[in-house]
């Protein structure tokens, strides 16, 4: 049987216990996402799943990790439309924005959600 990894479905972060509401602060306020119910078996670990508001495929769940560290390295890489925007409204929420050497067909930033979860935002050259 052939099989083919056809996409990417959700990126799953970890967060400490209580951090839901500063988590929606964040995912909903200053990158305009939307929240998702987490299926009713799910409800009880905690945590929250998020939506590109836009329509678009993206989703990002973020869920409750006892003894939580958040990741030095590890990151999702989302590509936008708007980096410039975005970096300016990142800051105007208080995320740290960190530019990061420019690949040779992207220009990119890093910031941290309010758990110190790493996240690469990126932009096409045109």
């Amino acid at each position: 049987m052939f099989v083919m990894l056809a996409a990417l479905d959700h990126v799953q972060l970890a967060a400490p216990a209580g951090s839901e509401d500063v988590l929606r602060s964040f995912y909903l306020a200053a990158l305009q996402m939307t929240e998702i119910p987490k299926p009713a078996g799910l409800t009880r670990r905690g945590g929250c799943w998020f939506a590109a508001a836009d329509g678009g495929r993206l989703e990002i769940h973020v869920g409750i990790e006892d003894g939580f560290r958040p990741p030095r390295k590890a990151h999702p890489a989302v590509r936008v439309t708007g980096l410039d925007a975005l970096a300016a409204r990142l800051e105007q929420h208080g995320a740290p924005v960190v530019w990061g050497v420019s690949l040779p067909t992207h220009r990119r930033f890093y910031t941290q959600d309010p758990v110190g979860n790493r996240l690469e935002f990126l932009e096409p050259l045109t």
